[in-house]
This record gives structure tokens, sequence and C-alpha cells, in this order.
């Protein structure tokens, strides 16, 4: 009865069929990201090789 109770308020009953905001973030985010790799593929390369030719050995 309890673990019933606490299950309804953790999924809500009032929002089935609707997307949860947590998951239109991480879709967006993936999106945003997918995007800048794609525009800066050659800059990111180009800066994360400089940063790593950068650093010298103890």
């Amino acid at each position: 009865m309890r673990l019933t109770r606490i299950l309804r308020r953790f999924l809500g009953s009032d929002d089935r069929g609707d997307v949860p905001g947590w998951v239109l973030i991480t879709v967006m985010t993936a999106g945003l990201v997918t995007a800048l790799w794609v525009l800066a593929d050659e800059q990111l390369t180009a800066v994360l090789g400089r940063a790593i030719g950068s650093v010298t050995a103890p």
C-alpha cells in the first residue's frame, strides 16, 4: 500500500503521454553537441592537438 503511493507520486498519474523535462533537455543537449561537433570538428581537433602538444613530461 505504501509502495503504491510512493510509486504514484514519482510516476505521476496526471502526466501520462507527456514527455518529461529531463528527456527534452537530454535530447536538446545531444543535438547541440552534435551540431557543434559537425561545424567545428577541425578547429576542435587542432585545439586538442595543441593542448596535448604543449604538455611537457616532468
